[in-house]
């Protein structure tokens, strides 16, 4: 069985992905097309969570009649999504094609794909529905409890900064100081994706396959639509209440971000199902499922269009500027402003990559993983 409101889903958050990462390149950007600097949540900070629910509820389809070789084709799928990201770390370092392991980062955004994909799918397959549930109020609970109250050396508990939180303490535990993340003021002392934040992650997987089993055993009727939509609020209203003392905050992936950001991907969902399956308005889908039918293609692509463009130059010596420069001052920023630049540059770039999405759908060309 495939739903197509789960493609359009996924196919809508393909889009925003393109849109919010070629933006915010420039710099200047609308504040909804900018993630949160630190606690708090913009609808930028939505979109990795709602790849993770998307995976889930794509694997309540694909588990559901599973043999023996549902095992190798998990790792399969887990080891090409793991290395893509190394390969989207190490593409043109520093100026040049380099494939460095002495410095490349180990974790990002495909990387925490593959490991909460990895270990939602055994706790699925080795555990029963019961012991799913557990496990995810554990993980979360367990979480919350660890951050906020084992001390870390020099730091203390409850620190939550970039690099004084229990995560990244872990995270420069087992992840060697070189190979974590650079920049925005981590400085190699910890990694907005790193391995421990990524547990609670687990979570919002598992809430997308719980959503998946749920809706296979409903009718196609509007009650499923509002009971998708009552599950949403009330998981923003735990993730609200949650993050009064445990803050909303991505790079930490508190537990108040699973439920907030899960509670956004069920009101997404349950629109797409009302509109696609229930009321059978599908022409206005038909760009997103297109998108969705390639997404680990096209996000692929799309980054590494992104690192071609920043890392290229055009003009030499000290007027050099980079190509995604060039193009954003010269062709959009400076008749359009910075802001509408910005917007305008990212639609343009979400068109060229549905017109290669669509190009790939009408050659049945489907690059799976």
């Amino acid at each position: 069985m495939r739903l197509s409101s789960l493609d359009v889903f996924r196919g809508i958050t393909i889009a925003a992905m393109i849109v919010v990462n070629m933006a915010g390149v420039a710099g200047n950007v609308y504040s909804p097309l900018a993630h949160a600097d630190w606690h708090g949540c913009t609808p930028t900070d939505l979109v990795f969570p709602f790849f993770l629910f998307i995976v889930g509820a794509a694997m309540s389809f694909s588990l559901s009649n599973h043999t023996e070789k549902v095992y190798l084709r998990i790792l399969r799928r887990a080891a090409i999504l793991f290395a893509l990201g190394l390969l989207l770390n190490g593409f043109w370092n520093q100026g040049i094609w380099t494939f460095d392991l002495s410095n490349i980062r180990i974790m990002g955004v495909l990387q925490r794909i593959s490991l909460t994909y990895l270990l939602a799918s055994f706790a699925v397959l080795k555990l029963p529905p019961k012991g799913q549930w557990i496990l995810a109020g554990l993980l979360l609970i367990g979480y919350w409890l660890t951050m906020m109250y084992i001390p870390v050396p020099e730091y203390g508990a409850g620190v939550l900064t970039r690099t004084g939180n229990f995560g990244a303490y872990i995270d420069r535990l087992i992840i060697p100081q070189a190979h974590l993340y650079g920049a925005d003021g981590y400085e190699k002392l910890g990694d907005p994706e790193g391995l421990f934040s990524t547990l609670p992650a687990i979570v919002n997987v598992l809430v997308g396959y719980f959503t998946g089993k749920w809706i296979l055993k409903q009718p196609v009727q509007t009650r499923t639509s509002i009971g998708l939509g009552l599950f949403g609020i009330g998981c923003l209203i735990i993730g609200w209440v949650w993050g009064g003392i445990f803050p909303i905050n991505k790079k930490l992936w508190t537990s108040s971000f699973v439920f907030f950001s899960s509670g956004w991907a069920l009101l997404l969902l349950a629109a797409c199902y009302q509109l696609i399956e229930v009321r059978q308005i599908k022409r206005w889908s038909q760009p997103f499922q297109i998108l969705g039918l390639n997404a680990i293609a096209l996000f692929t692509a799309s980054i590494l269009l992104i690192k071609i463009l920043v890392r290229t130059q055009i003009g030499t010596g000290e007027t050099a500027i980079s190509t995604y420069n060039w193009i954003y001052q010269n062709i959009f920023a400076s008749w359009a402003g910075t802001l509408n630049g910005s917007l305008l540059f990212a639609l343009v770039t979400l068109l060229f990559w549905l017109a290669i999405a669509y190009l790939m759908y009408r050659q049945s060309w489907f690059i799976k993983v």
